[in-house]
């Protein structure tokens, strides 16, 4: 595969820890530019890819002919504004999510794939993870019986006014931070998509949710989750069939907040154990963008997935 030369757009936190090193390891990936009028901000960064440009402005970066791929870790209400204009320079996108603030939104960026004819997507990149792939696998081929529930779980504490989680102008809180999580993996795995929504409830605080319980329901399966960005750190999430209980034990942060199992449980009391150690999912995600890019490989995560997620969240939105 030829070399994906990317450009970042914003020296977000999240950038330098994350998704720089995984551009910077990824196999057919080359980090060549950022874009940032900080130049304190774009040295750690320089640290690690010394040959990296820096542009002052955004619209500089968009018009760099040497990039490709362009990766957007900006403030969630600025996702679709600039995945557009990327677009519109001639530049695949990568864009954290939440891609969109709603499914409008994300109507309106599809358009514009489209009419651009490149390569878009939403860097969810627990789909790329083998934790996710195998839970998937799993659940198709029946390793638990027929599903009846699943039930999910996110939390961490986080209450510093001036992060971008607490400001709901920025598009914060904690359903569009982390909800995408609990739901898109549900509908990952299952391959399924809700029928209804039958409960909603959330602790708002200054236009951002602090906490949110939903309930949906599924063709076959009921399905309950909650998040909070003021509880103690917690995830996992338990898919319960009718002859066993399949659970992830870290399902979104692999390897950081512990290692990434899968436990499936018998009415016998026998339990199987799968581990995934030292697998980073945010470069095999960089990896698979590549392929699809570069060799034409399907992208297991698409717009049209992640307006499905949009799609519940709004609906919680709504109810609550």
């Amino acid at each position: 595969m030829s070399i994906v030369k990317w450009g970042i757009l914003g020296a977000s936190n999240f950038a330098l820890d994350k998704m720089g090193p995984a551009i910077h390891a990824a196999k057919g990936a080359e980090l060549v530019a950022l874009g940032t009028s900080s130049a304190a901000k774009a040295a750690p960064f320089q640290a690690f890819a010394p040959g990296m440009r820096v542009h002052e402005n955004y619209e500089d970066l968009l018009s760099d002919p040497d990039i490709d791929a362009i990766y957007i870790p900006l403030p969630n209400h600025l996702h679709v504004e600039w995945s557009i204009k990327a677009l519109e320079a001639g530049k695949a996108v990568l864009c954290e999510k939440p891609v969109g603030m709603n499914t409008a939104e994300i109507d309106r960026l599809i358009a514009a794939r489209d009419a651009s004819g490149l390569l878009c997507a939403e860097a969810y990149m627990i789909v790329h993870h083998p934790q996710w792939q195998r839970a998937q696998a799993l659940l198709k081929e029946g390793a638990i019986g027929e599903l009846r529930h699943v039930n999910a779980a996110f939390s961490f504490f986080n209450d510093d006014m001036g992060n971008i989680r607490n400001q709901a102008q920025a598009g914060g809180g904690g359903l569009r931070d982390i909800g995408v999580y609990v739901m898109g993996a549900a509908r990952f795995a299952t391959g399924q998509e809700p029928l209804r929504l039958d409960y909603a409830r959330a602790e708002m605080d200054q236009g951002i949710d602090l906490f949110a319980d939903m309930g949906f329901a599924f063709e076959g399966f009921s399905y309950q989750a909650f998040t909070s960005i003021r509880m103690a750190p917690r995830q996992e999430v338990h898919f319960h069939g009718e002859q066993a209980v399949m659970s992830l034990t870290c399902p979104f942060n692999a390897g950081i907040f512990d290692q990434a199992e899968i436990h499936i449980s018998r009415p016998d009391q026998s339990v199987t154990i799968e581990r995934f150690p030292r697998v980073n999912q945010y470069v095999l995600q960089v990896e698979a963008f590549g392929r699809s890019l570069k060799e034409g490989a399907p992208y297991d995560w698409t717009l049209e997935d992640a307006r499905g997620t949009q799609a519940m969240m709004d609906q919680v939105f709504a109810a609550v």
